[in-house]
């Protein structure tokens, strides 16, 4: 069990894909993306294996939700800012996690 404190130091935001490229590099299969969360934090980048479910035609204005407080990891010549937030399908593929209604840009889960 964790603390309520211990939870309220994942900061977990709402942000929207707004580019969205394959990114050969990885290992593997993954895009690049570009997400807004709004003036307070700006434009994030992310690295997220989603090759088998989405393309980045349909990721694009796509809301999110991801950790935007860990500190950056760099994956072969990109730095990855935040993650992105999603679960296993039953053959393991990452399905993104979702909001039932848009809410704004910077939106902290709580």
């Amino acid at each position: 069990m964790i603390s309520w404190a211990d939870f309220e130091q994942v900061d977990i935001r709402v942000g929207t894909i707004v580019e969205a490229h394959p990114f050969p590099e990885a290992r593997r299969p993954a895009y690049q993306l570009l997400l807004d969360f709004g003036p307070e934090l700006g434009i994030k980048k992310s690295s997220a294996q989603l090759t088998h479910h989405y393309t980045p035609a349909t990721l694009l204005g796509r809301q999110v939700l991801a950790v935007v407080n860990f500190p950056p990891k760099q994956i072969g010549p990109f730095r990855s800012e935040v993650l992105v937030l999603g679960a296993p399908d039953a053959a393991g593929h990452t399905v993104l996690a979702a909001l039932a209604d848009s809410v704004p840009n910077g939106s902290k889960l709580h």
